[in-house]
């Protein structure tokens, strides 16, 4: 027997549980499908590595589908001023300049994740199908998506939403290619206990050999990216973690503070890359499987985030309105909302990342005479505050804390 739903999202991650979340108390039947749950939060344990900084307008996006609540139970690191600079250039920007209490919040992935799996199994429209495993997908163009799973179930969606990553089996199996390249730097992510209690900043200093950068943690904790060479990232990553401390107190500057202890270690490859369509019919992408971004000023789960809010009051005021959801015009609302914004952030973002690993001297003083100016410009300077915050630009309601629904 064949179950039928109008939604059925493939993914539960954090962008593919937000674009749930945001379809919650309409009058769409929705599946969220995910292989595997996140664990437990416990509050004695440590901090995962993988963590991100939301947005001001990522913030408004969860506290609106009723999931923030679940990350302030947990925990989550608000920061004020964030510092940027390189030798001679340096500007720090604070939230106060722009009457804000918080420019953003540094939270852990899993955390931002399970709030938002919480909060959609609390909708009676909404069915949480997890542990599942997809063993065939049926696409052809015109009819709704047929999704087999492993326990024999059959679901039926008119909208089959791609949640599932940069590596999406459901993109691949639709037919919706993607332009990449690989970036020459690996980012090593250190998990670190400090001297300093919990700070209300977030710094990046730009060196030739790559960026680095600290995110502050609850406690007497903070995660360190440090960018680099794929092969200096490997040697980094093969010290023990005293030697390591040893590395970060001789290369990273004096504001880092004393480092007492490195507490876990990642690595991941540097990659860019754009789906070239977002919409097929019956189908979308969302989140990475359709744009992987470098990671450089935080905007990959922002965007992806603010994926999730276009697509969902696309599809809900499609739905008032009576209309075939999976009709690729009502679909390509939200790619026009949504890809040339986040090619504008990933272009934004590239030459930001040539500037800034580029040796040649009249583009070095370009950009140490620029932070020197973003000091100085204050205009300029809060509207740059106000972008990072995700504030700038045409919002989705939900960003806007408006509700949809």
């Amino acid at each position: 027997m064949i179950e039928k739903f109008d939604v059925v999202i493939v993914g539960g991650g954090m962008v593919g549980s937000a674009v749930a979340c945001s379809l919650g108390n309409s009058s769409l039947k929705v599946a969220v499908i995910e292989s595997t749950l996140p664990q437990a939060f416990s509050a004695e344990q440590a901090h995962d590595l993988r963590v991100s900084a939301l947005s001001i307008a990522s913030k408004n996006i969860l506290d609106t589908v009723g999931a923030w609540d679940g990350i302030v139970a947990r925990r989550f690191c608000p920061f004020k001023r964030m510092r940027v600079w390189e030798t001679a250039g340096d500007t720090e920007f604070c939230s106060d300049d722009i009457n804000y209490p918080e420019l953003g919040y540094i939270v852990e992935n899993r955390i931002t994740q399970l709030a938002l799996l919480d909060r959609l199994q609390e909708f009676d429209n909404i069915e949480l199908i997890c542990p599942s495993t997809i063993t065939k997908i049926n696409y052809s163009v015109g009819e709704d998506s047929l999704l087999e799973l492993e326990d024999g179930r059959q679901l039926s969606s008119k909208v089959l939403v791609a949640a599932d990553g940069g590596q999406s089996r459901v993109r691949q199996i639709v037919g919706l290619g993607v332009t990449s390249w690989d970036y020459k730097q690996h980012a090593l992510v250190i998990y670190i206990e400090t001297a300093y209690e919990q700070q209300d900043i977030t710094w990046q200093r730009f060196l030739p050999s790559g960026p680095q950068a600290f995110l502050p943690l609850t406690g007497h904790y903070g995660s360190i990216v440090w960018y680099n060479s794929p092969d200096e990232v490997r040697r980094l990553k093969s010290l023990s973690y005293e030697a390591l401390k040893d590395e970060l107190l001789s290369a990273f500057p004096n504001c880092l503070g004393q480092v007492n202890k490195v507490l876990g270690v990642a690595s991941f490859p540097l990659k860019r890359q754009h789906a070239q369509n977002y919409v097929k019919q019956g189908v979308v992408l969302v989140g990475d499987a359709a744009h992987m971004i470098n990671p450089l000023a935080g905007q990959g789960v922002n965007i992806g985030l603010l994926d999730a809010a276009a697509l969902g009051e696309v599809l809900v005021d499609a739905a008032k309105k009576g209309l075939a959801l999976g009709d690729l015009s009502v679909l390509k609302r939200y790619e026009q909302l949504r890809r040339n914004e986040n090619l504008k952030m990933m272009t934004v973002m590239d030459v930001f990342y040539q500037v800034f690993s580029n040796e040649i001297l009249p583009i070095k003083l370009i950009r140490n005479l620029g932070l020197g100016l973003a000091e100085r410009l204050l205009p300029a300077k809060n509207k740059v505050m106000r972008s990072a915050m995700g504030l700038e630009g045409k919002l989705p309601k939900l960003a806007r804390g408006e509700p949809i629904i």
